[in-house]
């Protein structure tokens, strides 16, 4: 009898809590918590977080299965943002489970590290691209990769009258550039021929990996990752073939300086180069520690490859896209490039010199705005080390998870106004035809504070040099009832591509 009365209790508290929060945004279940809802949307994982913050005037906390440590706390809010990202940035790292996740694949890189390691590599990457042979490098292999990929590509599928994939050559494209500018290697992906690259596969394995993660508790992919089944075996393999690819490149640099004893020049500018062979006062300590070890080289060079390539391809592919389903932004960019520049090129189409990009102030702000609606990472993670208070009055314990959306934030009417689902460049140019300036706690698709993303300037200036020349040579027609839905993914690919017709343009 005292079992049964037990288990009545239990029942009726159980039953009693449910009933509690029935009408909640999102049900916190007994014993699993608010998981079933996360599993219930996970195809829509964006859209879903973005109605509930919707719903909780910008910050929620998300509680897991008990004893699952799944709880987090996400917010959309932006003093909350500028809290953790700059005023109190000390009290926020990526934390143990952070690096847990993306361990595997990104190592001790500069997305994972913290402290005087982050600090190290951040030197690192400062020095590179601010060294005067960089954008010359960068500028030479973009358009040799637009002239002679590209271009040839979309010039092959206009002639047959078929249909091509836009976010598969921008993915290849950037692939392509990044492992030229960083690794002094070309992979060849962007070819009509679209041949598999199985390192390329792996990337996008790992990818799908490190997106689930996020969603399971801890000690379940753990174990995954253990018995080696499910996902978790595509990071395993996605790991040694792609790490097979960076220690043959970092192994064949080292033997070709080795024996030809050259000193960088520009046409073998590249980061392995660099770290090499620079070798001044001010980076001695760093570049002693690399030569020390290919690991440190490996894991620069992944996080690089990762940010050059990924981010950039998906904010293209969401920007494309954009324009070509807005006839007038469309037509806006093709006059301030008829106004402002002097194209020049060959008979395989034209493209447009760093400096002369930068008159294009339209063409920016169009990018922007597609920044705003589609930040290529949708959410990030930081992980308290003390407790704190942040400015939205929710309080946070020691070592909290906490989730921050560009995606999200990009669609708040408390943030944007009213139109903040409308794509409209306008918003970005003052009335003297000038960008304006827009805070980047607001404004977060390349981060914030201590963190924010170094390469921001060289992302822009790809982004209009790929965008320009595509936009100026050739008419994007989006193929009829195609979906275009975002990926689960850490990086916001589009879930089925971007099917398109090109359609050669006859400008003067």
């Amino acid at each position: 009898m005292l079992l049964l009365a037990f288990l009545c209790i239990i029942f009726l508290w159980l039953s009693f809590r449910w009933w509690r929060n029935r009408s909640s945004v999102i049900i916190n279940w007994p014993v699993v918590g608010m998981l079933p809802g996360l599993f219930r949307n996970s195809s829509r994982v964006h859209e879903f977080v973005t109605y509930v913050l919707r719903q909780c005037g910008g910050t929620f906390v998300f509680k897991g299965p008990w004893f699952g440590g799944l709880d987090f706390l996400v917010t959309s809010n932006p003093a909350n943002v500028h809290h953790i990202l700059r005023k109190k940035a000390f009290n926020y790292h990526k934390g143990l489970e952070f690096k847990e996740i993306f361990a595997e694949s990104f190592g001790n890189g500069i997305f994972c590290a913290d402290g005087d390691r982050w600090k190290t590599q951040r030197r690192t990457i400062h020095s590179f691209i601010k060294n005067s042979k960089f954008e010359e490098a960068a500028e030479r292999n973009i358009q040799r990769k637009v002239l002679h990929g590209i271009f040839v590509i979309l010039e092959h599928f206009s002639e047959q009258r078929k249909e091509v994939d836009m976010q598969d050559v921008l993915k290849r494209f950037m692939f392509d550039y990044s492992c030229l500018l960083l690794l002094g290697f070309d992979p060849n992906s962007l070819s009509i021929e679209f041949r598999q690259v199985p390192y390329k596969q792996a990337y996008y394995d790992m990818e799908e990996v490190i997106l689930q993660r996020h969603l399971k508790p801890q000690r379940f992919w753990k174990l995954q990752n253990w018995l080696q089944f499910g996902e978790e075996r595509k990071m395993k393999k996605g790991s040694e073939i792609f790490d097979r690819l960076l220690y043959q490149c970092i192994s064949r640099k080292k033997d070709l300086l080795n024996r030809s004893k050259i000193q960088m020049d520009r046409e073998d500018f590249d980061l392995l180069t660099f770290m090499l062979v620079e070798d001044n006062d001010q980076e001695e300590r760093e570049m002693s520690a690399f030569k020390k070890s290919d690991k440190y080289a490996r894991d620069m060079a992944f996080n690089l490859l990762s940010a050059g390539s990924e981010a950039v391809s998906s904010s293209l592919t969401w920007f494309l896209w954009l324009v070509a389903t807005h006839p007038l932004v469309e037509k806006s960019i093709l006059e301030e490039m008829k106004t402002n520049l002097n194209a020049k090129g060959d008979e395989k189409g034209r493209y447009f010199s760093f400096g002369e990009l930068s008159k294009l102030n339209y063409l920016q702000a169009a990018i922007c705005e597609s920044l705003r609606l589609y930040p290529p990472v949708p959410f990030e993670h930081t992980v308290s080390i003390d407790s704190d208070t942040l400015p939205s009055g929710h309080r946070i314990g020691k070592n909290t998870r906490v989730i921050y959306c560009p995606y999200s934030m990009g669609r708040m009417e408390e943030i944007w106004g009213a139109d903040c689902l409308e794509f409209k460049p306008e918003r970005w140019i003052s009335n003297n035809g000038e960008i304006i300036h827009i805070s980047p706690y607001k404004f977060i698709a390349f981060n914030a504070g201590p963190r924010t993303c170094i390469g921001k300037d060289l992302a822009m200036v790809e982004m209009k040099a790929v965008g320009a020349a595509v936009i100026w040579n050739y008419s994007l027609q989006v193929v009829e009832d195609h979906p275009i839905l975002p990926a689960n993914s850490i990086v916001l690919h589009m879930k089925h591509g971007l099917m398109v017709r090109a359609l050669k343009r006859c400008l003067s």
